[in-house]
């Protein structure tokens, strides 16, 4: 009889075999990117590991959700739609989402990005101070994010550390006890919070027009720093392949029990010997703190949220 991971990894992977015209997910963009495709696809061979959300990480504009005002009635404006919640989220709106870098145009005389994000420039009777309430626009740049599940905890820690060493240092795992099942069955989360910015680029007015706060200038210099960060964004994702690879082809034990260089005669211990045993051990405490760190702290987020929100886990 099949394990309850092997038919899930079989139900996901029937799905991405889909023709891309059939295949369709919750993500804004609605498929797979195309810069995380063929390493989605190299993960799914592992007979351990199936992948079940992705971003290959995102340059977006964002309009927040209606909010409360200061007394904590709705803001009127006719609609029946969910309130957002904090940081803007929830029925808000994109405005613009790219999964790889946005060319900078040499020349600075055209809006260019004030036309592409849908910004208005402010008119004089603008009041750029800030109101309760107000839905503000975000331009974002946000890193990498997987969801892999695993096989056995085995699985799950050797992902673990090749997201940790490949610079995923926001990387965690949850689901690592068995409840009372036999089979365990950990969710890795592969993410980075230190490439991610946030940053405030204007408001809709009481109009409903979408006024920018910034000028053409500094839009372009917001859209540079997202390039430069994709471009870290893509050599952490290589480092991730490359040591995963190599976690797989490795032999099947685990690192928090690397075996000790037992000495040849009792009592006596040649000193290469015990230098590398030092060294095993010490790294095997390292590795072990390291994932009971990220997994703690993973677990610990996961705990204070009602729930994930949709654009946090897919693309």
């Amino acid at each position: 009889m099949p394990s309850q991971f092997e038919i899930k990894r079989t139900r996901i992977l029937r799905q991405l075999e889909l023709p891309a015209e059939e295949y369709s997910d919750l993500s804004p963009k609605g498929s797979i990117d195309e810069g995380i495709h063929d390493l989605i696809e190299e993960i799914n061979h592992y007979d351990g590991l199936v992948t079940t959300s992705s971003c290959a990480g995102r340059i977006s504009v964002f309009l927040e959700g209606r909010k409360k005002d200061i007394s904590g009635t709705e803001k009127p404006d006719g609609k029946d739609a969910s309130l957002a919640g904090p940081g803007g989220k929830g029925g808000g709106a994109w405005l613009f989402i790219s999964h790889s870098p946005v060319a900078i145009p040499k020349s600075t005389s055209e809006s260019i990005f004030l036309s592409t994000f849908g910004l208005e420039s402010p008119s004089k009777e603008e009041d750029l101070d800030h109101e309760e309430g107000r839905r503000y626009i975000h331009i974002k740049f946000e890193a990498m994010i997987l969801h892999i599940l695993a096989a056995s905890l085995e699985d799950a820690q050797r992902t673990l550390l090749a997201a940790l060493s490949a610079g995923f240092r926001e990387s965690g795992a949850v689901s690592l006890s068995s409840s009372g099942q036999a089979e365990v069955n950990p969710m890795v989360a592969v993410r980075s919070a230190g490439l991610t910015f946030d940053s405030i680029i204007g408001y809709q007015n009481k109009q409903g027009l979408n006024v920018s706060m910034v000028n053409e200038r500094h839009l372009r210099m917001l859209v540079g720093i997202a390039n430069e960060r994709f471009r870290v964004n893509t050599e952490r994702i290589e480092r991730f392949r490359s040591t995963l690879l190599s976690q797989f082809k490795s032999p099947r034990t685990s690192v928090a029990e690397f075996p000790s260089i037992k000495p040849a005669k009792a009592g006596y211990e040649d000193p290469d010997a015990r230098r590398q045993r030092k060294k095993m051990e010490g790294l095997s405490r390292q590795q072990a703190m390291q994932i009971e760190k990220a997994t703690t702290n993973y677990s610990k987020e996961l705990n204070s949220k009602p729930s994930l929100e949709i654009d946090e886990i897919f693309d």
